[in-house]
């Protein structure tokens, strides 16, 4: 029944990613608001770059539940693993979170009114909302086996500070930043703004193997004790 309803699960969340991904991208050339989509398009934003990191999750789970005999020992598997819980999980939760939190105090700082005018609000919602229960739908779907937490932080830094770069580059290049709140920091305020985001990325990181190990402790108890 578990494998059943995670199949499902997966196929499901997949096509809906893949779904909205494909009409964001329908968007690009529209007439849109000056800056949304200049240099770089959607893929300046962390919110379309989380997008497909979850589609790419969900269809490559999709894919391990296809598979036969022990999943769990496959090279697939410990990929689907790894993508979920370094990224998938914690930069999901962290786009959904930060962004309703900004959103909340002042929404021209991170999502102006003028874009509701292009993006009606289902697409906002798609975004910056079902994120956050269709991961925590997958942690009680389906258990995952979580790396040493160094080497998971060291990976999320990485790519936390490929993105800084990124960003820093978009606006060097054609003087907007990509999220107006960033033009409000001074230098050091943009440094202790992502020390802040990184700090936040690796608590929902943490949280995120708490969950696994609190759903499935018993499975993965099951899991130890035949391999010995």
């Amino acid at each position: 029944m578990t494998s059943t309803l995670g199949r499902v699960y997966h196929i499901t969340a997949f096509s809906w990613y893949a779904f909205v991904v494909k009409c964001l991208a329908a968007k690009d050339g529209e007439k849109l608001p000056p800056g949304i989509f200049v240099y770089g398009g959607p893929w300046k934003y962390l919110t379309f770059l989380n997008l497909l990191l979850q589609m790419s999750f969900f269809g490559l789970a999709a894919l391990n539940d296809l598979q036969a005999g022990k999943k769990s020992e496959t090279t697939l598997s410990r990929c689907k693993d790894l993508l979920f819980s370094v990224f998938a999980f914690p930069v999901g939760m962290f786009v959904v979170l930060l962004f309703w939190t900004i959103f909340a105090y002042d929404r021209e700082l991170v999502y102006p009114a003028t874009i509701d005018t292009f993006f009606p609000p289902w697409i906002n919602h798609a975004m910056h909302t079902f994120v956050l229960p269709v991961l925590l739908g997958e942690v009680l779907v389906q258990p995952h086996i979580y790396p040493q937490t160094k080497h998971a932080l060291a990976a999320l830094g990485v790519v936390g500070l490929a993105y800084l770069f990124w960003i820093i580059w978009v606006f060097l290049s054609v003087g907007i930043w990509v999220y107006p709140l960033l033009g409000h920091f001074s230098t050091a305020g943009l440094a202790g703004f992502f020390f802040f985001n990184m700090s936040a990325v690796t608590l929902f990181y943490l949280l995120g193997d708490k969950l696994n190990s609190r759903v499935w402790s018993k499975d993965m108890n099951k899991t130890t004790a035949n391999k010995q």
